[in-house]
């Protein structure tokens, strides 16, 4: 009896799995009206994730837009303002002397 149990090769089983599994019509123009339909459907859906991607491109360009409207906009694009601190050159030199040391 637990032999009989794991049998995949029953009836029973052979009707759930006929169920999900798709067979292709014998007919060449019903073949080819599905094959048809089949491309039709996937340039569907790449069409949307196209469309859906640009629009999530589009969506966080206005938002960055938006939210910087507010704020102030360099004149000079050469110039680059940051924070800067001055070292003695005697520091320099001696990081350079420690760098030589190091690479030896």
């Amino acid at each position: 009896m637990f032999a009989q149990t794991f049998r995949f090769d029953s009836a029973q089983f052979q009707r759930v799995r006929s169920a999900f599994e798709p067979r292709k019509p014998r007919h060449r123009l019903l073949r080819f009206a599905v094959g048809v339909v089949g491309l039709g459907l996937l340039l569907v859906l790449v069409m949307f994730s196209v469309v859906l991607g640009a629009a999530m491109i589009a969506a966080g360009i206005v938002y960055k837009l938006w939210k910087g409207r507010g704020q102030a906009v360099a004149r000079d694009p050469r110039i680059v303002e940051a924070e800067y601190r001055v070292v003695d050159a005697q520091v320099l030199e001696a990081d350079r002397s420690r760098s030589q040391r190091n690479a030896l």
